[in-house]
């Protein structure tokens, strides 16, 4: 049977390679996007080029109505998506005295509205098969703070505490759910940061790779990590 995972972010940089290993691995996979569906498409190509079956679908997290029509088509054409990944997640920086509403509410809806929105429609059908698995991506903005990030750790955090307890509630169905909280990832995302600043922080002096953590992804969405549910893991080259 090949199983069917939803990326959230699928045209990021982290999203697309955690999409690019889960197709890799032969599950069926939909890239999600909410602006940008040329980079999705993209993502897709790499996967079909390679042998895979990958599909795109556009929506907005933050938006409950465009979610539940978009998961409802999804599973009135596929049945039960078997592994999600929330990846989905932006930043508004700004010093916490300086910082507006608008940036606060954007960033926090994206990562713990987008999560229920996804998350409430699929999980029933994973409940009834018995079998499902739930990794959200977080950061470790949400274990330690981060200057400028109120926002951004308060929604990552957030993000832990959810996943936590879902874990709790579904563990005995089969249903796994557990937490990948990256460090410095070589994506876009970190540009503005000096390469010495990196080296100082992380005690592997180097950014990590988006497929350094898509391989930990990976495995637990895998019959491998069947009896790991509810963790959190540290992938951020020895920042503790």
């Amino acid at each position: 049977m090949t199983r069917k995972a939803l990326v959230t972010g699928g045209s990021g940089g982290i999203g697309g390679a955690i999409a690019e290993r889960l197709a890799a691995n032969g599950m069926q996979v939909w890239i999600h996007y909410r602006n940008n569906p040329d980079r999705a498409q993209q993502v897709a190509e790499r996967i079909t080029a390679h042998g895979g079956t990958a599909s795109i679908a556009g929506f907005d997290v933050t938006d409950r109505e465009q979610c539940q029509q978009a998961l409802d088509a999804l599973l009135a054409s596929e049945g039960t998506i078997d592994v999600i990944v929330h990846n989905a997640g932006i930043t508004a920086d700004a010093p916490f005295p300086g910082m507006e509403e608008d940036q606060w509410r954007r960033v926090i809806d994206t990562s713990l509205h987008g999560f229920f929105h996804i998350t409430r429609p699929l999980i029933m059908p994973m409940i009834r098969q018995r079998w499902g698995r739930i990794v959200s991506i977080s950061s470790i903005a949400a274990l330690h703070g981060n200057r400028g990030q109120t926002n951004y750790a308060a929604a990552k955090a957030g993000l832990i505490g959810a996943t936590r307890s879902l874990a709790k509630e579904v563990a005995s169905r089969g249903i796994c759910a557990n937490v990948v909280a990256p460090g410095f990832v070589d994506t876009g995302m970190i540009d503005d940061i000096p390469a010495d600043i990196i080296r100082e922080v992380v005690p592997m002096k180097r950014a990590g790779s988006a497929a350094e953590i898509a391989a930990v992804v990976a495995f637990l969405c895998s019959d491998d990590a069947s009896y790991i549910t509810g963790e959190v893991v540290n992938v951020s080259g020895g920042i503790i």
